[in-house]
């Protein structure tokens, strides 16, 4: 993959050109954009894609943290898929220096979305096997087999890193699966199937350790460690949200189960569900009912309380997320056909906390964007940009917006 030959970063990204900065253009209205920065039209918002177009390039699940802290004078990291016709692989972007390298070339197709930063390793699977890479030295090492009675796939890393999560469907599930792989014709299916699933454990570091934690007659999915407790494990109990108390915790010590959330009337959905920074609560889009009313709830997890913020229609999010001190979050629009079944939600939003609601504002235009390829935001390490996928180009980039306006 070629690197990127852009101006150096400044503050964790990008630092423009004088002319090129104060381009204003209308997102996604050039396949591809004539620079690869500019100021959003419709907005006043500098975009810049951290990206090169020479392949798909697509950021993490917007709960999946991509980012490593620099060493020294170098920037942080943050690790993508970049897919190419030799496949897909995962690659590290400089934040400073806009340089990408490749971490898992000499695989076959990988999965897996897990940086330990601590460790300073990516963890992901080819096939049945768990590999981990350093993202610095680049040295690879096998962590786990999964065995032929127990094939998985791993989601999450808990918090002081000692444990790789996930979750084991059944081979009934996932013949449904190839039978149906359009999620519109296995989502129902799955959900209605009831089979079994279960949650496990194995070790990171290598030894073999396989711990198997609880299992259900019920589609166990979103497997999440929380980013400070270690033994603090989330799942949710997938199908149809409004169906479905989904959100759940589990003591991976103890093996006590938890309800995070009940829901208190018909059609009430809370789902899309992810830890805040310190761990202490648990963020979900909710909706009481379902299409009608449009909030991000907070449930602390010591005291059970719950916080939410409204919104519009229209600033409905497909995923939502927040900042390191949760005093600010984010939001990738959505689309005409998707639940809130706005024509005008197609935005990257900031959200601000103003008594029970959400401030909002926009800062990317998506309409040209295909929503079929979710926008996932995340906050950058410096929390001055939300970085998202997006291929109104033509096919999938990563870019940044500024979340200050710039300065024209």
């Amino acid at each position: 993959m070629k690197t990127n030959r852009y101006l150096p970063l400044v503050g964790g990204l990008l630092l423009s050109l004088g002319s090129q900065a104060q381009t204003k253009l209308a997102t996604g209205s050039q396949k591809p954009m004539p620079a690869a920065e500019w100021i959003d039209a419709d907005t006043g918002h500098k975009i810049v894609r951290l990206t090169a177009l020479d392949g798909a390039n697509e950021s993490f699940y917007f709960h999946n943290n991509p980012f490593v802290k620099s060493l020294g004078a170098a920037g942080d990291k943050m690790v993508y898929y970049h897919s190419s016709p030799a496949g897909k692989q995962l690659y590290a972007l400089n934040l400073k220096t806009h340089q990408s390298e490749a971490l898992t070339r000499p695989f076959a197709r990988v999965h897996g979305e897990i940086v330990g930063k601590k460790r300073r390793e990516v963890f992901y699977q080819v096939g049945d096997t768990v590999y981990a890479t350093h993202i610095d030295s680049k040295k690879t090492r096998r962590v786990f087999v999964f065995p032929a009675d127990f094939k998985a796939d791993i989601t999450t890393l808990n918090a002081d890193e000692s444990q790789l999560g996930g979750a084991w469907g059944s081979d009934a599930e996932k013949e449904i699966y190839r039978q149906y792989p359009a999620k519109s014709d296995f989502f129902n299916r799955i959900y209605e199937a009831k089979l079994p699933r279960t949650l496990f454990m194995v070790s990171a570091d290598g030894n073999g350790q396989l711990t198997k934690l609880f299992t259900d007659n019920a589609w166990l999915n979103h497997v999440q460690f929380s980013p400070t407790d270690p033994r603090c494990l989330m799942f949710c109990h997938e199908g149809p949200w409004e169906k479905v108390d989904r959100i759940w915790t589990l003591d991976t010590k103890t093996k006590a189960v938890k309800l995070v959330h009940k829901r208190t009337m018909d059609r009430e959905i809370a789902g899309h569900e992810w830890f805040g920074a310190d761990g202490k609560t648990i963020w979900f889009d909710h909706q009481k009912p379902r299409g009608q009313t449009f909030a991000v709830t907070g449930a602390n997890l010591q005291t059970g309380q719950e916080k939410s913020y409204a919104h519009t229609r229209d600033e409905w999010s497909v995923h939502y997320t927040s900042s390191a001190d949760q005093k600010t979050f984010a939001g990738d629009g959505g689309y005409p056909t998707s639940v809130a079944k706005s024509a005008e939600g197609h935005w990257i939003y900031l959200f601000t906390p103003e008594g029970d609601h959400f401030r909002s504002e926009k800062l990317a235009n998506l309409k040209t964007h295909d929503y079929k390829l979710e926008p996932n935001v995340h906050f950058s390490p410096d929390g001055k940009w939300l970085i998202f996928r997006a291929n109104f180009e033509g096919q999938a980039q990563v870019y940044a917006v500024e979340i200050a306006k710039a300065a024209i």
